[in-house]
């Protein structure tokens, strides 16, 4: 999500951290990368004009040139007028306490609509609300169905009437009367008819809905890949209908980041939610501090948090903590946490939420953790339920029918091995922690470089440097250090 913008924003800010002593010529130079990072990432030309405009009376004011760190300065100003740009955002749908809340769907085809028609019933139905979703797209070959797939798809009911004997304000009228004759709705979902692009006939159709039903809110549906189609799009139909909301969809497949920065500032329409991905449950509250974030490459810690929250078997959870506590964590409950992690999305989004990680995944374009993950589950599920219960207890001969079964060589099962234990000691250390406290764990290792692949080559090519004294004296810490583990695995086995 986003690399393009982040990749660029982070090259223009760290021309002012290399540029030793700041003065108001070089956070020029560096702000006017800044607003080339922006164009280029296809965010519309007066909202990045005026957005440069506040940062650089900001960045070039007495205030930041004779702080302390004026580097740290700069780029917490830029942080907080990206925060300013996409935000404020109430999330609320302002459901009603009785009777039934009406929400319009609206949007071009091909923005997703009917798919985010679904996840948001979804998301509705898991706070407690009992949702309706109303089949109003006549114009779309094969709209209705879908509707009614994804209905049965989340046990959610579908009110339709025939396309030939029906029109769409009809079929949102009708729909309102069956939903108060079943007493126990209290949301209705329209899926509104889109086109291919922003005509009359469409606008004329959602008008005369919007005047015989006035929906308690009305969401634009629109694709975020489009850029500045998205924004224009979003800014035509708030014109017809005073939006009250956008979703923007496919931001996961985003690498711009245009429509996200744009939208707010051209519409004045916050961004409510975000799709990122296709299942139902990808839908996700938009927030433009942790967009921020992302955006300059902090990570985004609580949206991991949430969805870890929501993903993660909490009974699962609570017995690899006691075996945590015990010293007892083996490669079964090392294969059951990664069958876990795949739960929170594609590996390389993960990464990139955690602060740091995201640099190491630039650093190492051909690393690819989806496939990693994979070989390591296969090398696992080619042992015996007792090898996996007994790492330490694994030889040679185990070691090379473990290899010959997952179609790997024997030294990949030795380095699953040795990795394992290190993880296993590092896990046992992390017992009792929130999840909150183990993502701040993790941020220091990569921090420190212990994550970083690269690493292990640079603190070889260091070893190499050092003469026979300090090479002695490193291989008798590293001694004490694997006997002092032994001691500790012996002592937990007993």
């Amino acid at each position: 999500m986003f690399e393009g913008i982040t990749k660029s924003l982070s090259s223009a800010l760290s021309s002012i951290t290399k540029a030793g002593k700041l003065t108001e010529a070089n956070i020029r130079e560096s702000m006017r990368l800044v607003r080339q990072a922006l164009l280029e990432a296809d965010v519309n030309y007066d909202v990045a004009q005026d957005f440069m405009a506040r940062v650089t009376d900001q960045a070039v004011g007495e205030k930041v040139l004779k702080s302390l760190r004026p580097d740290e300065q700069i780029v917490g100003i830029v942080h907080q007028e990206l925060i300013n740009l996409m935000g404020p955002v109430d999330h609320s749908l302002h459901l009603k306490r009785d009777g039934i809340t009406t929400i319009m769907m609206c949007g071009l085809q091909g923005s997703g609509k009917t798919t985010t028609c679904g996840k948001l019933a979804k998301m509705l139905k898991a706070e407690g609300f009992k949702p309706m979703l109303v089949a109003a797209d006549l114009q779309r070959p094969a709209a209705i169905e879908q509707l009614k797939v994804i209905g049965e798809q989340i046990d959610v009911d579908v009110y339709s009437e025939p396309k030939d004997k029906s029109t769409p304000v009809k079929v949102c009228q009708n729909a309102k009367k069956a939903a108060i004759k079943a007493g126990d709705i209290r949301v209705l979902i329209l899926d509104t008819a889109g086109r291919l692009h922003v005509d009359d006939e469409l606008m004329d159709e959602l008008e005369r809905i919007d005047a015989r039903l006035m929906p308690d809110q009305a969401l634009l549906v629109c694709d975020a890949m489009t850029g500045q189609d998205a924004v224009n799009s979003a800014k035509a139909f708030n014109d017809a209908l005073e939006l009250d909301g956008v979703i923007l969809t496919k931001l996961d497949g985003d690498t711009r980041g245009g429509a996200a920065l744009s939208v707010k500032a051209v519409t004045g329409v916050p961004i409510k939610f975000i799709g990122v991905g296709e299942q139902l449950d990808r839908l996700e509250e938009f927030h433009p501090d942790r967009m921020a974030g992302r955006i300059l490459g902090a990570g985004d810690i609580a949206t991991l948090l949430e969805t870890a929250q929501r993903e993660f078997d909490e009974e699962e959870m609570r017995l690899q903590e006691e075996k945590m506590r015990e010293g007892k964590f083996s490669l079964e409950d090392f294969r059951k946490q990664m069958r876990q992690i795949k739960r929170l999305g594609p590996l390389q989004n993960v990464m990139k939420m955690i602060p740091g990680m995201g640099g190491i995944a630039d650093a190492n374009p051909d690393m690819d953790p989806e496939e990693d993950m994979r070989r390591i589950e296969g090398i696992i599920n080619s042992m015996t339920s007792w090898e996996r219960d007994n790492p330490d207890r694994i030889d040679r001969s185990r070691r090379n029918r473990i290899a010959i079964g997952s179609g790997n060589e024997p030294a990949d099962v030795n380095k699953l091995l040795k990795d394992f234990r290190m993880m296993a000691d590092m896990m046992t250390g992390m017992a009792g922690m929130s999840i909150k406290d183990r993502m701040k764990k993790v941020q220091e290792l990569t921090q420190s470089g212990a994550m970083d692949p690269n690493a292990q080559l640079r603190r070889e090519k260091q070893r190499s440097k050092r003469g026979p004294q300090d090479r002695t004296r490193l291989r008798q810490k590293q001694k004490q250090k694997k006997k002092e583990a032994r001691k500790q695995r012996k002592k937990n086995r007993r």
